[in-house]
Parts: C-alpha cells; sequence; structure tokens
C-alpha cells in the first residue's frame, strides 16, 4: 500500500509542476485545435466581450522551465498545454524551442502527424534542422512520400540539405518506390558535394539494390572512401536480394582479407542465408566456425538462421545440434527445426517436434503451422494435414493465410485429389496468387489431368502472371498424353509471344567453392573430364538397369533421340562432376533451380545403388534423398 500511495503521489506532483509552470504566462489553457495563434485567441476574447490579458514576454528561468517540461513531456494531453503556451508567448517562433517542441511531437508515443505539420506552418522562418525532424518523421510514418515535397519545399526556400535531411529523403524514395525520386536526389547530393559521406553513401547503396540496381549500387561502393561493415553489409544484402548467391560467398572472403573492417553478426546472418540458398554446406559450416570464434554463438537469431542452413543442405543432424545448443528456444527456433525435419522427409518426426513445443508452452504462429502443413504434405498425411488446418482457427485462433492453404493444396495434389485441390482454392477466404495456381499445375503434370492443368493457365492469365515455366508445365501434361497437336499449338503460341523459358541450372560444392551447370555446360574448365565421367556413370549404370524416362522429353522424337536428349541435364552434369571431384563414399549435395524432371530423379537413384554414394538434391518444390538405389521420398514427388 505504501509503494501504491507513493506513486500516485509522484504522478500528482509531475501534473502539478506541468500546471504551475504553465500558470504564470496564461490563466486559461487554450484548445489548440480551435485557437491556433495570438489573434485568433483576442478575436475571441473580443467576440466574448472580455478584454484580452497582456501576454507577458517570459524570462530566461521561465524559458528554461519550458525546455525542461517539453524534454519531460511525452503525453499528448501535455504537450496541447504547451503548445497553447508557445502560441500566446511568442516562444513559437524562438528556434531553440519550437525546435525542440517539433521533436516531442515528432517522437512522442502518440504521433500525429498531421498535427506535427500544423505546428510546423506556424513557424515563420523554419530552418534545416525543422525540415529535417519533419523529414525523418514522415520517411519512417504512412507517407513517406511527404518527405520528398518538404525536401523540394526546403531547397526552394534556399535552405542547403545536409547529410541528414538527404538521408531520410533516400529512405523515404525506398518506402514509396520510385526510383525517379532517388535519382533525382542522387544528382543533388552529387551536385552539393557529399559523395565522400560514407554513412550517406550507404544509404544510396540500399537504395539501388531495393530496384535491383546491382551494378549502381556496386558503383556507389567502389566510390566509397573508406568503407565500413555497414557498407559491406549492404552490398551483400544487395547481392543477396538480386539473387547473386555465389558472389555473397565471394564478397564474404573479400571482407576479410579487408584491413579495416571485420565482418559482424549481420554478415554472418546474410551470408548463412546465402548458404542455404546455395546448399553449400561448407561454405556454412566455414560460417559456424567463424560465428562461434567472434562469440556470436549464443546469438538466438544466428543459431535460428544455422538450423534454416544446415536444414537447406541436407544436414539435419548438425541442425538439431544447433537446436539442442539454444539455451531458451522461441517459436522461430522450433518453427526452423520443424520446417527443416519436414523439408527432409521427416514428417512425422516433425509432428512429433509441433506436441513437444506445445508441451513446453510455447504457443505456435504462422510459420510453425506452415511447417508442420509441410511435413503433412511431404509425408502424404491427408489426414492429418486437414485436421491440423482445422484446429488452427479453432484451437489457436491463427487464420490461415496463402501459404497455409499452399500446402493444403500440395498435400491434395500429392495424393491425386486434385478436384477437391481445386475447391480448396476456389472456396478459400484469400485471394489466390499465382504461386498456389502453380503448384495445382505441378500436380497436374504429375497426374497427367491436362484438362485442369488448362483451367489452371486461365486462372494465371486473368492473374497476369503467367511465366513460361506455366506453359512448360503445360507442354510436360500434354507430351506425357502424347497429345502433340496440343504441344506444337502451345509452343508456336510461345514463340509469337517471344515467352523464353528460364533455363535449368544446378549447383554442387567441392571444396568450399560452389559449381554451376546449365544443361549441355561447355564452360567449365575441366568439361571434358566431366563429359567422359558422364558417359562412363551411365554405361554403369544401364548394366544396373538404368533406362531413360524419355516422357521427359518435351519435342516429338524417337525414343533413342530422345534419350540422347536427357542424358546432359544440368543436374547429370553436378553429379558427374561430383563423382569426378570428391572421394568414394562422399555425400553429393546438388541444388536445382527448376523442378527436377522424371528422368532425372532415376538417375540419381541408380547413381546411389551403383557408386555407394548418397545424394541429395534439393529442387525448388523439395529435397530428395537417394541411398543405396532408393530413395527416401518413394516416388517422384
Amino acid at each position: 500500500m505504501t509503494r501504491i500511495s507513493a506513486s500516485i503521489n509522484r504522478k500528482q506532483h509531475i501534473v502539478s509542476s506541468i500546471k504551475l509552470s504553465i500558470s504564470p504566462f496564461t490563466s486559461t489553457t487554450i484548445p489548440i485545435h480551435r485557437h491556433f495563434s495570438p489573434e485568433t485567441s483576442q478575436e475571441t476574447c473580443q467576440n466574448n466581450n472580455q478584454q484580452p490579458k497582456p501576454i507577458l514576454k517570459p524570462t530566461p528561468d521561465q524559458q528554461q522551465s519550458i525546455v525542461s517540461l517539453i524534454k519531460s513531456t511525452t503525453h499528448k494531453p501535455h504537450l496541447l498545454q504547451i503548445q497553447a503556451h508557445l502560441t500566446r508567448s511568442f516562444l513559437l517562433q524562438n528556434p531553440k524551442i519550437s525546435l525542440l517542441f517539433l521533436s516531442a511531437l515528432c517522437s512522442s508515443a502518440s504521433r500525429d502527424l498531421r498535427y506535427s505539420r500544423l505546428f510546423f506552418s506556424q513557424i515563420k522562418y523554419p530552418a534545416a534542422s525543422h525540415y529535417n525532424t519533419l523529414i525523418r518523421a514522415y520517411s519512417s510514418g504512412n507517407s513517406p512520400k511527404e518527405s520528398f515535397f518538404l525536401f523540394k519545399e526546403m531547397r526552394q526556400k534556399g535552405l542547403k540539405p545536409d547529410p541528414i535531411s538527404f538521408s531520410f529523403v533516400v529512405k523515404s524514395c525506398i518506402k514509396f518506390r520510385s526510383v525517379f525520386c532517388g535519382l533525382q536526389v542522387h544528382g543533388r547530393i552529387l551536385r552539393d558535394g557529399f559523395r565522400s559521406d560514407c554513412l550517406l553513401l550507404t544509404t544510396l547503396m540500399d537504395f539501388y539494390s531495393s530496384f535491383a540496381g546491382r551494378d549502381e549500387a556496386c558503383k556507389v561502393f567502389d566510390e566509397m572512401p573508406q568503407k565500413d561493415t555497414v557498407a559491406w553489409n549492404v552490398l551483400i544484402s544487395c547481392y543477396l536480394r538480386n539473387g547473386r548467391t555465389r558472389d555473397v560467398l565471394m564478397l564474404f572472403d573479400s571482407m576479410k582479407n579487408e584491413n579495416f573492417c571485420e565482418p559482424d553478426d549481420v554478415t554472418c546472418l546474410l551470408v548463412t542465408q546465402a548458404c542455404a540458398n546455395l546448399g553449400a554446406l561448407e561454405f556454412g559450416e566455414k560460417i559456424h566456425c567463424y560465428i562461434n570464434e567472434r562469440g556470436y554463438g549464443s546469438a538466438r537469431n544466428l543459431c535460428n538462421s544455422l538450423i534454416a542452413m544446415y536444414s537447406r543442405c541436407g544436414s539435419l543432424d548438425k541442425a538439431y545440434d544447433v537446436f539442442k545448443g539454444i539455451g531458451e528456444k522461441n517459436v522461430i527456433s522450433w518453427s526452423a527445426m520443424i520446417s527443416g525435419l519436414a523439408m527432409n522427409g521427416y514428417g512425422r518426426d516433425a509432428i512429433l517436434a509441433f506436441e513437444e513445443m506445445q508441451r513446453m508452452g510455447i504457443a505456435p504462429d504462422e510459420q510453425t503451422f506452415t511447417g508442420v502443413l509441410s511435413a503433412c504434405s511431404h509425408c502424404g498425411l491427408v489426414d492429418e494435414g486437414m485436421e491440423f488446418l482445422n484446429r488452427m482457427n479453432k484451437e489457436f485462433g491463427i487464420k490461415p493465410n496463402i501459404h497455409h492453404y499452399g500446402c493444403v493444396v500440395d498435400l491434395l495434389g500429392r495424393a491425386g485429389l486434385l478436384d477437391q485441390a481445386y475447391q480448396v482454392i476456389i472456396s478459400m477466404k484469400v485471394k489466390p496468387d499465382a504461386t498456389i495456381w502453380r503448384t495445382l499445375l505441378g500436380a497436374c503434370r504429375i497426374h497427367g489431368h491436362f484438362t485442369l492443368g488448362e483451367r489452371v493457365i486461365e486462372h494465371l492469365i486473368e492473374l497476369k502472371a503467367q511465366e513460361a515455366g506455366d506453359y512448360v508445365l503445360l507442354l510436360n501434361i500434354y507430351s506425357s498424353a502424347g497429345n502433340w497437336e496440343k504441344v506444337k499449338e502451345l509452343r508456336k503460341f510461345l514463340k509469337d509471344k517471344g515467352i523464353q523459358t528460364t533455363p535449368g541450372c544446378s549447383s554442387i560444392e567441392i571444396k568450399g567453392v560452389v559449381h554451376e551447370f546449365v544443361v549441355d555446360d561447355v564452360s567449365h574448365p575441366r568439361k571434358h573430364e566431366i563429359y567422359d565421367k558422364l558417359d562412363e556413370i551411365n554405361k554403369q549404370l544401364k548394366i544396373a538397369g538404368y533406362v531413360a524416362e524419355v516422357t521427359s522429353e518435351l519435342h516429338d522424337l524417337g525414343a533413342e533421340e530422345k534419350a540422347d536428349a536427357l542424358s546432359c541435364h544440368s543436374e547429370k552434369l553436378a553429379l558427374a562432376f561430383g563423382v569426378l571431384a570428391t572421394p568414394p563414399g562422399t555425400t553429393l549435395r546438388v541444388t536445382k533451380n527448376l523442378r527436377i524432371c522424371v528422368d532425372c530423379h532415376s538417375f540419381a537413384r541408380f547413381l546411389s545403388g551403383v557408386y555407394n554414394r548418397k545424394v541429395i538434391i534439393r529442387d525448388r518444390t523439395r529435397f530428395h534423398h537417394f541411398i543405396d538405389g532408393h530413395c527416401s521420398c518413394n516416388d517422384y514427388w
């Protein structure tokens, strides 16, 4: 009771001090939305037949009291009282006090930018610092475009922007997605002579990387007189955003060789993501060692990222080791582990992990359910998956989003329940996106349902989201059914529209270096050895019973010609190089940007048995684990 009483007395003292600070200057509190200037105050008094009270000029001590009051006030009602006093006492035109009060308005818990702008408009001669305060507030608010307009107004009034002005205006251009405005600001930065300000140039790099301007970001980076860790991190982030993940690994090595800065925890987080995208396990292990050497090993966000990286590289044991080492596991840690189990084909273990997470008292979130539904999808647990979808809202109060429905469509598609999957998309409460339609299109390809496939393509066209890969899937459906007339029509359509397909690309990491291959690749320095090894592998596999799956070839050719066309797919070249460049028994890990074809799936399965290699191929849909001539996923799915 004594503590409560003391707390109440303290609050009453604060309120009393506010009233005492204002009372020497005004006996009444002016409603600020009605009386915004001394003139309107006097008019009100006259309309009420009252004589306006004389406005007293505050003394230096009273001004200092107001400054202290502004600094200690965060609640809007108190700020309104102070603003009323500033208006009556003409302190509003005092640069120091008006700037302090504007900063308080823009940074208060109940920030009202409309009101802040109104106060700003009452300052007759705003300085650059006043503009900077408001520009900064708009750049982090819901109206970032206002920052650019204020910047232009500032220049029109003859005020020279400083690096702070430029920095927040550039950030605003990123938020309201305007390349043109950003280029104007960049030009002004160069004209005003700020080309050596590293912090400002770093913000410019972030601007260009946000608009896929990798070359421009690199140019800004190269022109920086001194590159700090933040600048390196922005450049690495730029490469990561633009899909240049191999270059991220080289940048990390280059950064370590620099004498002025070292990679920090943010660098490690970005490079770990790059390793996950590439399936670069060896490089990822090197990053893990660096994290431990620099004392970042206890950082939970890095541990969560390492779990995801090891999982996506197919090294689930190491992912679990990191997971066990986390002192206080949060929902992100559990979700990362559940997703890792799911993508590696351990669906029932993922569900057990989900149940253990609940026993530990950690509530699941949306990402957790994405992992659990994905686990059901990869393992064909149809009933369990539909049950989890129902439990999400009823038991946990989480409304299914597009990703959850996508997992359910994938689950039903894998099970051959295509019409039911289509009904899920049509009846779900969220608007279908292109990804979910492509998931169903992939299922149509596997099950040869070209009528539904054509309907799905129509939905993609309605969304204006159709890509070359969608038509390739439809080509697969037609060719598998032997409908060569449809294949011919579709090929003519693609040619007339100028639609070009994305080439398949497979990568394999050998001794920390990532090697990439495309179909019929002749760019590798060891190309002759690779093709000789591929010929040798093909002969050995045929002895073991391997026969090319000619249904994977989309041209109307003879069986032998189709087999020849399939022989040099990118994943086969990557596997051949892996056999050539690694000791016997070494696990081969291949990452592909597209879905693996049926023939390459069969090729990898036979290779794992004949050459006694564990083969892990990660394509755009899932992992395929091959051991002793068997696939852990049981079939092509």
